[in-house]
């Protein structure tokens, strides 16, 4: 009774050191949603410091003596699953987190905020001189401390780890050959079709309110709870979550281009359910979020290409969307308009890419990273590479950096590791949906505009459990079967053969 009753009140010590580290963690995420949407320009040097502070709180705690005392206490002693994940997250944080000196973690915490919007001014004047000391100083500090943790082959492995444990780049590298050689092969199949579409037609003065009420009513049919949640704009549309109950969604508009806006919003439409359907069990925890970047990226990808960019979705919302559209949309014919939002055409820049192409940039930005973390490239030489690196891929040069090597907010906020997540994620999402058909008449239901039973289906698979379950293991219990990106070939394959008529 006495060993009972010890490991009671350690679970009760350390649930409320989660929940402390919960709150420092929340005012940082909301720090992080105001530099990115709306703070003034000159609030950003000491919003850094206030960053730095709180940052340093909550690392200390993560490696504090009392911490390792609980997970010592608790670990293989406890009998409450969600306390016993809980304390191997923590064990896996504590490990990381002390192998970092202290004051490098706080002036690498301090970079990447003066970064982000050092980026935006970067990228406004595509001038990456701005950006370049800065990103300097964040890939040093990420070699660093992939030297302090450790890997077993490949330096990137130990970046790759924190946002998709289990894959490697050995994996990667293979997978990733494979893929490339499918979309080729399509892509040149599509570059010799002689019936294409006509992307003009949607190229019509479109007000950013109006794209903004559209918008919106996708979000609310989707499910996204409005209670728990809002929509606000920014350069780099990004999903954010505070908490289950506060996950916000930003999106970026084109009044000349209505796509960026309207699928920009469906894809963090689906970050934002996964963060709002994860179990309140879980809440004040690690566990209260995705578990990988690659998870979370196939249900953005889920909703937005697999949902959105379908025929079914949009033989239900097309009538909707001509009510918030000029009327030049009236005279669009349907099969047209369909066709021509699923245009196979090369992009400079990459969350405006078309489906098949979109995993080519994701290989460009992997291989320059990979390259950087282990020493073979430096900072300065990446706009030279990355363009050569687009005419290599894609048979394009961006005209200017903005388009090119300073598109994405990603580097600036120190991510090294991350990108390759959105190309995994688009293989997770293929598997699902392949999955999901075989249980529900997906198009009959989207069609209907029905999205509740697939809603409930990925948080019954997916979303509820947070990080109770590792990646792979999620993709193994609902597909029954390991990793297969044969499954977004096939997709892929089959949507184009239709639009394209090879």
């Amino acid at each position: 009774m006495e060993r009972l009753a010890t490991v009671k009140q350690l679970e009760t010590g350390f649930l409320e050191l989660l929940k402390e580290q919960s709150a420092y963690q929340e005012s940082l995420t909301l720090i992080q949603w105001d530099l990115r949407t709306k703070i003034p320009k000159k609030a950003v040097e000491q919003r850094s410091e206030v960053v730095g502070f709180l940052s340093q709180k909550l690392h200390n705690l993560s490696t504090s003596d009392q911490m390792k005392q609980y997970i010592d206490g608790l670990k293989g002693k406890t009998e409450d699953p969600i306390i016993q994940k809980a304390v191997e997250e923590c064990e896996e944080e504590y490990n990381r987190n002390r192998k970092i000196p202290e004051e490098e973690y706080k002036e690498f915490i301090m970079i990447q905020s003066k970064s982000e919007s050092v980026w935006e001014e970067a990228r406004e004047k595509g001038d990456f001189s701005l950006l370049q000391p800065y990103l300097e100083k964040l890939v040093a500090y990420n070699k660093k401390f992939a030297d302090y943790w450790g890997y077993e082959n490949n330096r990137y492995d130990a970046l790759l780890h924190m946002y998709e444990p289990g894959v490697t780049t050995e994996i990667l590298d293979n997978e990733f050959a494979q893929l490339r050689t499918s979309l080729s092969q399509l892509v040149e199949k599509i570059n010799q079709a002689t019936n294409k579409p006509d992307p003009s037609l949607l190229q019509q003065p479109f007000p950013k309110q109006d794209q903004q009420q559209f918008s919106l009513q996708i979000l609310n049919r989707m499910g996204y709870d409005f209670d728990a949640g809002r929509l606000d704009d920014t350069i780099h549309p990004f999903a954010i979550a505070l908490n289950a109950n506060d996950v916000r969604v930003t999106t970026r508009y084109d009044e000349e281009d209505f796509r960026m806006a309207v699928f920009g919003t469906i894809h963090e439409g689906g970050h934002a359910l996964y963060e709002q359907n994860i179990s309140p069990k879980l809440a004040q925890t690690p566990l209260a979020t995705g578990t990988s970047m690659g998870i979370h990226e196939s249900q953005s990808l889920f909703w937005e290409n697999f949902i959105a960019r379908s025929e079914a979705f949009w033989q239900n919302h097309y009538d909707l969307f001509r009510n918030y559209a000029p009327k030049q949309f009236e005279n669009v014919a349907f099969s047209d308009f369909y066709r021509a939002i699923n245009e196979v055409k090369p992009s400079f820049i990459r969350i405006e890419a078309d489906e098949l192409t979109y995993s080519l940039h994701i290989m460009i930005r992997y291989e320059l990273e990979k390259a950087l973390i282990n020493d073979e490239i430096e900072v300065k030489d990446l706009p030279k590479l990355w363009n050569q690196k687009m005419e290599e891929y894609l048979g394009i040069t961006p005209p200017s950096d903005k388009e090119g090597v300073l598109q994405d907010i990603h580097w600036s906020g120190g991510d090294f590791g991350y990108f390759p997540s959105y190309a995994l994620g688009y293989m997770y999402a293929a598997q699902f949906y392949h999955k999901l058909s075989t249980e529900l008449d997906i198009d009959k239901l989207i069609q209907n505009g029905e999205f509740s039973p697939i809603k409930d289906w990925l948080t019954d698979h997916i979303h509820q459990y947070g990080k109770m379950k590792k990646p792979l293991q999620i993709i193994k219990d609902v597909t029954n079967e390991e990793l297969n990106p044969q499954y977004l070939v096939n997709y892929l394959t089959d949507k184009y053969q239709g639009i394209y008529q090879f």
